[in-house]
């Protein structure tokens, strides 16, 4: 199977981004306008790069509309009115995760951005985006996708305003909402609308969803399930715990049903999801011509995502895992989907032909590394299956963990011609690689630069069966049997572990075990991560409710910012800043035996100074900002708003607290 693209002969430069681009080009109009929340860079890791390209291939006339500001509609102008639709996206990101982190506090930079510069999306970017579309140019289709409105596609519950959102197609209004990997979906859109059909016609395509008016009867018969109502999941915990039970329950593409929820008069209509692409597919969407560039535009201006993926090569997409509180088995799919080694090849050499290539391929991988061309072994019960993960709490005796093929590329890629080093940097699923010791041995040899990254997340064994992971010891042996790998090749190479602070089912208890773990094991992770509650993910739904949607037992939630802290300080008991929030933490759970100089203990009795400077230095910058002429501000704000906040650029009467809201000039509550 193929898609019905043909890719110019030759690379050309990037899509227009501006009219003289356009004109540069010779075109008086474009097809579609996409408009994305992320710099534009012409790179498949990239969504606006590679639909675009796409589109293009297909031969359509493609501008791409890179963050533009939102404060009135006359950037949607810039092209004209396009012919076909608007192509909404927040981003690669989802734009709240993108602007706060999980203390809801502002981040310091936008890894999407050039120079890595905040402030140059809305929040919720979806909804703005899709409103000045709809004031540029009334009439035109607005389709939105990507990861923010995918996982918005029914009621949903919104960390950062503590409240149950109605589906983004309500609140933005667009015509049609692609979720779920859309290049089929995407493709078959443009190819309708050109030929005439309305995109009210499109409605039976798969991976869309759509909204219907009050004067409009919903589909019914059983194809259809009936989810709980939004009046229903907002109000009552185990209405909202049933919604996501069926929803994750018809994510097979192959078994899926049509889903309807009722918004008060109004209902939101979600078809079953698009099939995966096949590898022929695969090949042809990743062959396309990329620069592997931002946009010149950009000047020398740094992109940092960029510069993470600049020589890497995605070998597959889509993940069986089924990580509760993990968004790329919700959108991506459980089903794996693999490029051919050919494909994948000709990609490294075009990487190592391009100037100032180095010789290193920093990662060839996915969502996890080694998941290449592992599929269901019986196609006739994976059309038929439900199950949520494919490893857990067992490996499924059907499927297929063959690491075969993934040693024969990753062979063949480091014999590439001007290629020294191949590293996989996505994160290894230990389990599976445990089945294959020469696997390890390969990985260990060549492809591991010092440090290799593997995701246990906690040690406790309720929290590891809500998360969907493998027990702690399977850490402890695989790391084991990696650094005795590396030793038999004359290496010293470590695992990077990554674990979660404040996980469902994770209380200050179970967040002491896993300390204690770590001493004893003597792991000093660099990195950890607090749990944030993403729209759509099983964890979220036990977050908001306290109870497993798929038993509707409860479960230990941790939502204060000080419990939270905690739990975070705990992972990082050794740093001798977070000594007194360690020691708070003991002594509230009553665990005094671990604190002292015995083996087992966390913190010693006696502060250290590093940690008595630390409280001295953060004492003395509190007292600072309450004495300081930036405390005490003016008037009320000045009006010159857009849709979702302030206008950038725009000046606000007196000063504003910096930690307030997302955007620098957005204006904070007055000091009384």
């Amino acid at each position: 199977m193929t898609l019905p693209i043909t890719p110019p002969p030759a690379p050309i430069p990037p899509l227009p981004t501006s009219r003289a681009d356009m004109q540069a080009r010779g075109w008086d109009s474009v097809d579609v306008v996409l408009v994305s929340g992320d710099a534009y860079v012409d790179h498949p890791s990239f969504a606006n790069g590679l639909i675009a390209r796409l589109l293009e291939a297909a031969g359509f006339r493609v501008a791409v509309l890179a963050q533009p500001d939102w404060s009135c509609c006359d950037a949607w102008r810039e092209f004209g009115r396009p012919r076909l639709f608007f192509g909404i996206s927040a981003g690669n990101m989802d734009s709240m995760i993108n602007h706060y982190t999980a203390n809801r506090k502002v981040r310091n930079d936008d890894a999407y951005s050039p120079g890595g510069e905040i402030g140059r999306r809305p929040d919720r970017s979806t909804l703005a985006y899709c409103q000045r579309s709809r004031e540029a140019y009334p009439g035109v289709p607005v389709i939105a996708g990507g990861v923010e409105a995918s996982l918005r596609r029914i009621a949903h519950y919104d960390y950062w305003s503590d409240t149950v959102r109605r589906s983004i197609l309500l609140d933005a209004k667009a015509d049609l909402v692609v979720f779920g990997m859309g290049e089929r979906t995407v493709l078959s859109i443009a190819r309708a609308l050109d030929a005439g059909t309305t995109v009210k016609e499109l409605r039976g395509l798969r991976g869309v969803a759509y909204r219907l008016g009050a004067s409009e009867p919903p589909p019914s018969g059983d194809d259809t399930l009936e989810l709980p109502t939004y009046e229903a999941v907002s109000t009552d915990p185990l209405a909202f715990c049933e919604m996501t039970r069926i929803s994750h329950l018809e994510t097979n593409p192959h078994n899926a049903r049509r889903l309807v929820q009722r918004h008060g008069r109004e209902a939101v209509v979600v078809n079953p999801p698009a099939l995966p692409l096949e590898q022929d597919e695969m090949d042809q969407v990743y062959g396309l011509h990329f620069t592997r560039r931002p946009h010149p535009s950009y000047g020398n201006a740094r992109i940092p995502a960029f510069e993470v993926v600049e020589n890497s090569v995605q070998i597959m997409r889509g993940c069986f895992g089924g990580c509760t509180f993990c968004s790329i088995t919700a959108h991506e799919g459980r089903i794996i989907q693999s490029r051919s080694q050919d494909s994948i090849i000709t990609e490294i050499k075009l990487l190592a032909a391009q100037p100032g290539f180095k010789g290193t391929v920093s990662d060839i991988g996915g969502p996890t590394a080694n998941m290449y061309q592992m599929r269901c072994t019986r196609p006739d019960v994976e059309a038929k299956c439900r199950r949520l993960s494919c490893v857990h709490p067992t490996i499924c005796k059907l499927l297929g963990t063959d690491h075969g093929p993934l040693k024969e590329l990753m062979r063949e890629a480091r014999s590439v011609e001007g290629v020294k080093r191949v590293l996989v940097a996505s994160g290894v699923r230990m389990d599976l690689a445990r089945r294959d010791p020469e696997y390890l041995q390969e990985l260990a040899e060549h492809h591991v630069g010092g440090h290799l990254k593997v995701a246990p997340e906690h040690t406790d064994p309720e929290v590891l069966r809500l998360m969907k992971k493998p027990s702690a010891d399977d850490y402890v042996a695989f790391d084991r049997e990696f650094k005795a790998a590396s030793r038999r090749v004359g290496k010293k190479q470590y695992t990077v572990p990554y674990f979660i602070a404040s996980h469902p089912g994770s209380g200050l208890e179970q967040m002491i075990e896993l300390a204690v773990f770590l001493k004893r094991n003597g792991y000093k992770p660099d990195q950890v991560q607090d749990f944030i509650p993403s729209p759509f993910d099983i964890a979220a739904c036990m977050y908001h409710t306290g109870l497993d949607p798929m038993t509707k037992e409860p479960v230990t939630v941790t939502k204060g910012l000080r419990d939270r802290r905690m739990q975070r300080a705990l992972l990082q008991f050794f740093k001798p800043e977070n000594y007194f929030e360690v020691r708070r933490a003991l002594e509230q759970a009553g665990r005094h035996d671990l604190i002292g100089s015995g083996c087992d203990c966390l913190i010693p009795a006696r502060p250290p100074k590093e940690a008595l400077d630390q409280k001295r230095s953060e004492a003395t910058r509190a007292f600072t900002e309450r004495t300081s002429g930036d405390h005490i501000r003016g008037g009320p704000a000045t009006s010159g708003e857009g849709p979702s906040g302030p206008a950038p650029g725009s000046r606000k009467q007196g000063r504003q607290r910096k930690s307030v809201g997302y955007r620098p000039k957005r204006p904070g509550q007055t000091d009384r």
